[in-house]
């Protein structure tokens, strides 16, 4: 499968697993719905400042946006974060939560070895 469509098929499982809209989603990385429409399309490549910001979004590493595996796309959304109405300034906090977690998971582990 081509790149841009593994990236495509991912965001748009991460998204709808978080119960977000692509509207909600293109507010939060400041864009239009369409132009966030055609990065779920596989129409348009997704650019590195968007993919970061939605891993932080949805708790995962950008490398994530191109794992081909389905089964470890769907582990990792096993623990999506489901939240109605949430504004663009609500989710850039939660993407803030996210990301400082994944960060002390990651020290943890590094300091464990």
């Amino acid at each position: 499968m081509e790149e841009r469509m593994i990236i495509a098929r991912n965001i748009k499982r991460m998204r709808e697993a978080s119960n977000y809209t692509q509207d909600s989603v293109a507010t939060f990385l400041g864009i239009g719905r369409s132009a966030y429409s055609n990065y779920e399309a596989g129409l348009r490549e997704l650019p590195l400042e968007h993919m970061e910001k939605l891993a932080d979004l949805y708790g995962c590493d950008a490398y994530m946006m191109y794992e081909e595996n389905l089964d470890l796309v769907e582990n990792m959304l096993a623990t999506a974060f489901r939240v109605d109405n949430l504004t663009a300034s609500d989710m850039e906090q939660v993407a803030t939560f996210k990301k400082v977690v994944k960060n002390s998971l990651m020290m943890d582990s590094m300091l464990s070895k």
